[in-house]
């Protein structure tokens, strides 16, 4: 059989990526209602990067949803029904409901279909950190790679995929309930920028707060290659709330020590956007393992 590797959209990779790869890969979009509309995800197309974060800056609070299981079974039916074995690299568990609803999917289809071929992971990963092992795993399904040869290395890797995030609008944070309307207000009057990461269980969680925009932008820097490993052989993936000449500085950064195999420039969808607010800044890439606080 044939391989086909679904992920969703809080991968954060860019449509072009997508596109490009559409032959290994499909997408399955996250629910986003913003001001009463609800969409799926896909990456700026039903609704542009440019309109959702100008509603964003607006101070419109979007809220986003969980993947139904009748979603999960439409698209691995649609690639069982081509003969195709199936892996699903999907968004932590961590933060949502969404990959146990994907395991039900995956079981009543091996129900009524026992020669179905379907792998669920659980990356414990989000955004760009699930991005870089979906990168990876169909850059080795290109090479030839077999199932299980992938299954395995994501399921090796997974927990070193690092993911350091920079937030500006402390805002969003508040709203979401990550932190109080005091710490809001006073770290906006400080100019504190607080960095988030992913724990070994797949959560956000606060690392440190850093002063300043720039001295944000350059302690994801730090923690990049203090964490990378091999990066000439890595991917590299950098994550922007539409704030494009701040991933450039970043991008600028990272190359001033190294030079990884690639290096992605990615937009944030509305999935995670929704919950981070603009002008987020991120870096994520398999190194070693997760700092742990």
């Amino acid at each position: 059989m044939n391989t086909i590797i679904i992920t969703d959209s809080t991968c954060d990779l860019t449509l072009e990526y997508v596109q490009e790869n559409a032959d290994m890969l499909d997408i399955i979009g996250m629910p986003v209602n913003i001001e009463g509309y609800e969409y799926f995800d896909d990456f700026g197309k039903t609704l542009s990067h440019d309109e959702f974060y100008s509603k964003l800056r607006l101070g419109i609070m979007p809220s986003t949803a969980q993947i139904n299981t009748f979603r999960f079974s439409e698209i691995f039916k649609k690639h069982y029904q081509k003969g195709k074995s199936i892996i699903y690299i999907g968004f932590t568990s961590g933060m949502s409901g969404t990959f146990n609803n994907a395991v039900m999917a995956a079981e009543e289809l091996i129900k009524e279909h026992p020669d179905a071929d379907i792998t669920v992971i659980d990356t414990l990963s989000a955004s760009i950190g699930q991005g870089v092992l979906v990168v990876e795993a169909v850059d080795m399904l290109r090479n030839g790679k077999s199932k299980e040869e992938i299954v395995r290395w994501v399921e090796d890797n997974k927990l070193k995929s690092n993911h350091w995030f920079a937030v500006d609008d402390l805002n969003f944070l508040k709203k979401g309930g990550r932190i109080s309307a005091a710490t809001a207000v006073v770290g906006t009057a400080l100019n504190i920028k607080p960095i988030l990461t992913v724990d070994n269980s797949g959560k956000l969680v606060s690392y440190t707060n850093v002063r300043g925009r720039k001295k944000s932008i350059r302690f994801l820097a730090e923690k990049f290659h203090e964490h990378i490993r091999n990066c000439s052989v890595t991917t590299v993936i950098i994550g922007h709330g539409d704030c494009l000449e701040d991933a450039y500085m970043l991008k600028e950064y990272i190359l001033e020590e190294c030079m990884p195999k690639k290096l992605i420039v990615s937009q944030l969808s509305a999935t995670i956007a929704s919950h981070v607010g603009p002008n987020m800044i991120a870096v994520a890439f398999v190194g070693d393992d997760r700092e742990v606080k």
